[in-house]
């Protein structure tokens, strides 16, 4: 319990000192792509797949500019939830239950 009191302060220093919160990306939103992640990522309810959309391109554009957001709109730690995990859970679940099937 008290290594876990520990390493949420240092988890959340870390969060802030990553480049990502201040272009508005989330966690799920700079997942290199895997065939998981891709898979993920179709599954993915359009509403969902286009606000990923909207904030990747927002954050190219801003660096591109060489600038980052006012800090009132940084992701916030604290809201920054994984939406793909869910997604992923099932495709790597149906991924492995594949390759146990075609053994």
């Amino acid at each position: 319990m008290a290594s876990r009191s520990l390493a949420n302060p240092f988890k959340r220093w870390y969060y802030y000192q990553c480049y990502y919160p201040k272009l508005g990306l989330r966690t799920d939103d700079v997942l290199h792509v895997y065939p998981d992640v891709k898979e993920a990522l179709r599954r993915l309810p359009r509403e969902k797949y286009y606000e990923r959309e909207f904030r990747i391109s927002r954050a190219l554009q801003l660096s591109l500019q060489k600038t980052t957001l006012p800090k009132e709109e940084w992701t916030v730690y604290e809201e920054d939830e994984s939406y793909l995990q869910p997604y992923l859970d099932d495709v790597r679940a149906e991924m492995a239950q594949q390759k146990w099937w075609s053994k």
